[in-house]
């Protein structure tokens, strides 16, 4: 299922919808836009506590992926990135239905 959750994402990319990498996220964080903070499943502690205080900040569910930084990177087609903003509801939704096996959520309480 994951290549399937990889063609998705590809497609927010593609149709505006994600924020990519550190700053793009914090960005839609700050800017209200984010409806979901994506994590990759080998970020680094790092990655996760500012990943946690972006999603805190824009009062946003937080998800780790069942993905790697790499596979995520090669299919939204940037050079890197452990995060990901979906500033879109309808389709933040869609993959929280769709792809319950490949997504974890964040208790950002920790």
């Amino acid at each position: 299922m994951q290549s399937e959750l990889l063609r998705f994402l590809g497609l927010m990319r593609r149709a505006g919808k994600l924020s990519v990498g550190e700053e793009g996220t914090g960005q839609a964080a700050r800017a209200g836009k984010a409806k979901l903070i994506l994590l990759a499943r080998d970020a680094s502690d790092n990655a996760r506590d500012r990943a946690e205080g972006f999603a805190r900040r824009g009062a946003v569910p937080l998800v780790r992926l069942r993905v790697d930084k790499a596979s995520l990177a090669s299919a939204l087609g940037v050079a890197g990135g452990a995060m990901a903003a979906v500033c879109d509801a309808g389709f933040a939704r869609a993959l929280l239905e769709k792809f319950p096996e490949d997504t974890e959520r964040i208790d950002q309480t920790e």
